[in-house]
């Protein structure tokens, strides 16, 4: 599998405080790679590492097989779009001027593409109105907008969709869908927002404490976070052994519950269960969300 980047046991530190503790991380060509962690985890450190905002303490990684120690790290980073915790835009400006300015930052000879960069992010009818006039979302779509100047084919974004409402998440989503299969983008976005994630990722890296806890892929993740029925009976003891008896995976949630991985002929569980004097009580179909299982493997806590 090709990779556009891969970091090695990175690690950095802020006075007493470790933001990566040797993180290392594939993110696959073509893939929308979602980046989960909780506040605090080191998602925007890591971030600001590649785009080379600041330096590793120690590891390294790699950005189109060139190392950031080496001098070809430039060029592949002229091959990256990023959007870091907030859109970089001027507010005084009109969105077509925003772009012309990044146009001449990147010293690109001409403006050629940019009414059809406005145009794919939704912003080409904007005319002289200024950026700090623009909802919310329209500012992320333009700072995105910025980040494809230059024509990268690797987008990062650090929480695209924090604070936007219903609409502006959807237009978000349909935006990085649309970059991703149809102008071959690689992306990396990290977000809190997880059910949302789901809709998106095919690719997931865990961080907690500055470590990554979990690769998989959106396939992974989805068997992961099986269906299952959930029973509730008057003793969970004497489920566990019916479902023992049974060949049945199960686990038991608590005095009254258990989670069955399986489509298990109820009239029989029924049969089994009258043995023992225990009754069932209700059997519904449940499936474990992307924050549940997040929580399972790092536990609780606030998330960015």
């Amino acid at each position: 599998m090709e990779y556009i980047l891969k970091t090695n046991r990175l690690e950095k530190k802020y006075r007493n405080f470790t933001a990566l503790n040797g993180l290392s991380m594939s993110v696959p060509k073509g893939a929308i790679y979602g980046f989960v962690g909780k506040n605090g985890a080191g998602k925007t450190t890591l971030i600001r590492l590649i785009c080379g905002l600041q330096d590793p303490d120690s590891g390294d990684f790699e950005l189109y097989g060139k190392k950031n120690t080496s001098r070809a790290i430039y060029a592949s980073r002229r091959r990256m779009g990023a959007v870091v915790e907030t859109p970089s835009i001027y507010l005084d400006m009109t969105a077509e001027d925003n772009m012309k300015q990044q146009y001449d930052v990147l010293g690109l000879p001409d403006y050629e593409g940019l009414e059809e960069l406005l145009a794919l992010v939704g912003l080409s009818d904007t005319g002289k109105k200024k950026a700090k006039n623009f909802s919310l979302g329209m500012r992320q779509r333009l700072g995105i907008a910025v980040a494809l100047c230059g024509n990268p084919d690797f987008l990062v974004l650090d929480e695209p969709i924090n604070g936007l409402d219903p609409q502006g998440i959807i237009e978000i989503r349909e935006l990085i869908l649309k970059l991703n299969r149809e102008k071959k983008i690689t992306v990396l976005i990290s977000s809190h927002i997880l059910d949302e994630l789901s809709r998106l990722a095919t690719h997931y890296g865990f961080i907690d404490h500055g470590r990554i806890v979990r690769e998989m892929s959106a396939a992974e993740l989805e068997n992961a976070c099986r269906k299952c029925i959930l029973l509730t009976v008057t003793d969970v003891k004497a489920l566990a052994m019916v479902l023992d008896g049974l060949g049945i995976e199960y686990k038991i949630r608590d005095d009254q519950n258990a989670d069955v991985y399986a489509k298990p002929v109820l009239s029989q569980i029924v049969r089994e269960l009258d043995k023992y004097g225990c009754e069932l009580i209700t059997a519904s179909e449940r499936d474990e969300s992307l924050e549940s299982y997040y929580i399972s493997l790092v536990g609780g806590g606030s998330h960015e």
